[in-house]
């Protein structure tokens, strides 16, 4: 295979995709006006789905023009030679592998964000604004910025050089070492994301004494599972939108819920939606998906151990020159379908826990709480009720409103 034939098949890979994402969300577009299913008719009043369906609409005209701009963007670069230029820069100043790659990974990064961050201040400033749901100050929305791309030039800077120094020095078997260090990685912020990173973006209390805290306690004993940090993060100093998530093992475990939760949901719906987290931690599915994880980076690393010497994949994107760094950006776009299958079955098991999860919580605690909880949360995001079946195997990893509402349903009359 010659490069000029690969860089057309990488070309075909992003429009390809590009094509199918733009159908699934045209497809899903179809359905915004759809009536309300019996079920879910509770859960907005007529001012109230007229509302949502704007919210949706503005959104998929918003995401066609900007992921538009992106792929426009994207072909021109790669078609000006893009990378060769950015790669060039980079040579210009080391010639050290791994400082070549941290400077070129850094051009490329930066220049990402600054074209991205545009979109992002409109979405954040104009369109969840004007529907009521944006908090962020234009200040919170800089500094987590720089926060990001600090936390990225750091923690993804270092990763990167560890894996190309064990590459320059082991070669076809730098991807055991990889592997080794992205699965430390993983375990180690799986255990103290909560305690390390979040503090930086959010502040953390626990949940103080008082009648909530007792019915959390209550729950968590009658079911033999010990949950002693319960905190309340400060979600609404970004949006008025809710969620709760579980995080960490052995000593580091805790429930995190965000204060729009507490303030949304009644004591019952929150436990029951507390209830529905431990169901995830009993039910072992986030051990699941954290060895899923190590595998399918494994899995990903041992390909790419098999290609990345080959100067094809750097030729491909013009730049003459073998490199660890420019092989990467092409082995990304390459392995793009198989990590869009591997995420489409990701997505079906996590649907699939979300629903044992939701019959954990229903055999511990109660139905009803859970599906009021889940019909408040849904209004309170203008969530799209009626999403096209497609859609929701391409996009959702969880199940829709109304498939949990009826599988809860269902097991009430049981």
């Amino acid at each position: 295979m010659n490069p000029t034939l690969l860089f057309y098949i990488i070309i075909s890979i992003i429009v390809v995709n590009f094509i199918v994402d733009k159908f699934l969300d045209h497809l899903n577009a179809k359905h915004y006006d759809d009536p309300i299913p019996d079920e879910l008719s509770d859960v907005y009043d007529e001012t109230e789905y007229k509302t949502s369906q704007a919210y949706k609409k503005t959104n998929y005209k918003f995401g066609v023009w900007s992921s538009l701009f992106s792929i426009v963007l994207t072909l021109s670069f790669l078609f000006l030679d893009g990378f060769e230029f950015v790669d060039n820069i980079a040579r210009q100043y080391s010639d050290n592998p791994i400082v070549i790659a941290l400077i070129f990974f850094g051009i490329i990064m930066l220049g990402s964000d600054l074209i991205s961050t545009p979109f992002s201040y409109y979405r954040t400033f104009v369109i969840e604004e004007r529907f009521g749901f944006n908090k962020t100050t234009k200040r919170t929305f800089i500094l987590d910025k720089i926060k990001g791309l600090l936390m990225m030039a750091i923690l993804g800077g270092g990763i990167l050089a560890l894996i190309i120094w064990f590459y320059e020095q082991t070669q076809d078997l730098f991807w055991l070492f990889a592997w080794a260090i992205v699965t430390v990685f993983t375990v180690f912020m799986n255990m103290f994301y909560s305690r390390l990173v979040v503090p930086l973006f959010n502040k953390q209390t626990p949940l103080e004494e008082g009648e909530l805290r007792d019915k959390i306690s209550k729950y968590a004993k009658s079911v033999g599972f010990r949950l002693d940090k319960i905190f309340i993060i400060d979600g609404s100093k970004r949006s008025t939108k809710a969620n709760a998530y579980f995080s960490g093992f052995g000593s580091e475990k805790r429930v995190t819920l965000y204060d729009t939760l507490v303030n949304d949901l009644n004591d019952e719906e929150i436990v029951a939606v507390l209830a529905h987290e431990v169901g995830h931690y009993k039910r072992k599915h986030i051990v699941f998906n954290l060895v899923a994880s190590i595998i399918l980076t494994g899995l990903t690393l041992y390909v790419l151990s098999i290609f990345i010497s080959n100067p094809l994949l750097s030729n491909a994107l013009g730049v003459k020159i073998q490199s660890f760094h420019v092989g990467l950006i092409a082995f990304g776009l390459l392995y793009s379908p198989i990590s869009e299958i591997t995420g489409l079955m990701m997505n079906y098991f996590s649907r699939k826990f979300e629903y044992q999860a939701d019959d954990y919580a229903k055999a511990t605690y109660r139905a009803e709480p859970l599906i009021s909880s889940l019909k408040k949360l849904s209004k309170n995001s203008l969530s799209n009720l009626t999403p096209h079946p497609s859609y929701v195997i391409a996009h959702y990893s969880h199940p829709t409103l109304l498939n949990r509402v009826r599988n809860l349903k269902a097991i009430l009359k049981q």
